[in-house]
């Protein structure tokens, strides 16, 4: 279990491809995550839910009209499960110390879905809920480099449902592709550092069936730090900025995040 904190300040809403110019937000989350890990047949796997509280101001231009709103309350939310294909079977505490000190490749696959639990207001563009349900569907693979490094990648695509109540008319959204590496360093039981990088694109929407000029080209850089505070308690800290930003995603994030595991 862990709950975060994270400030986002610069060009970001809660969907990149709304249809809104010259976004400037400061944006407060409180992040309550889940995680359990258990045997599936034979294979180690996971099941993660994540919700999500916000509190912020965004302005931005809507059809040539300066708006601002804030918004306070629950975002949706998303469950996650993940099971790994090849490589960390499912094993006890010493074959979990053992791998660790001796890393093997390890491929696996994932299946997330965004549930529309948040608030939304159909006559607002700006909300903290999409209104509509999501699919992500990835596959990672990790590679030891040492003993103590660690090379992780993902490939995944965000599949959209049609939201039929967005300003009165129905949008439509093409599905996303989206790679993402970490470069990690492991220094001892629990205290790990990464650099992280993705490339996102894809996205494009349709309004009432007119296809606009919204396709979401992006890239992101920033690190992260894992240190252990005490037996089943740790602090991650995080940052990431634009990189490559096309169609929104040109903004500063920083996080804090304490994690218990039991």
């Amino acid at each position: 279990m862990s709950v975060s904190y994270q400030h986002s300040q610069g060009d970001i809403i809660v969907d990149q491809s709304l249809p809104i110019t010259g976004v400037d937000s400061s944006l407060d989350y409180l992040q309550l995550s889940y995680q359990r890990t258990f045997d599936f047949a034979g294979r180690t796997a996971n099941f993660s839910a994540i919700q999500i509280a916000s509190d912020g101001t965004t302005t931005g231009n809507v059809d040539g009209d300066e708006v601002t709103r804030r918004t306070v309350g629950m975002g949706d939310t998303t469950l996650r499960w993940a099971v790994n294909l090849r490589g960390a079977p499912a094993m006890d505490r010493e074959a979990f110390t053992a791998l660790r000190s001796n890393p093997k490749p390890i491929i696996g696959m994932s299946l997330a879905v965004t549930v529309p639990t948040g608030e939304y207001e159909k006559d607002r563009v700006i909300n903290l809920g999409g209104n509509r349900w999501s699919v992500k569907p990835g596959v990672g693979l990790i590679l030891p480099l040492s003993s103590s490094w660690l090379l992780e990648s993902e490939l995944s695509v965000a599949f959209f449902q049609d939201n039929d109540e967005f300003l009165g008319d129905t949008r439509e959204q093409e599905p996303i592709f989206n790679g993402q590496i970490h470069l990690i360093k492991r220094f001892s039981r629990g205290f790990w550092a990464a650099l992280d990088a993705n490339y996102y694109v894809g996205g494009r929407t349709r309004v009432d069936g007119t296809r606009n000029k919204d396709l979401q080209r992006n890239s992101r850089f920033g690190a992260t730090l894992v240190y252990p505070l005490a037996p089943g308690h740790a602090l991650r800290l995080s940052g990431s900025t634009g990189t490559v930003t096309e169609t929104g995603g040109d903004y500063d994030l920083f996080s804090v995040s304490w994690i218990h595991a039991f």
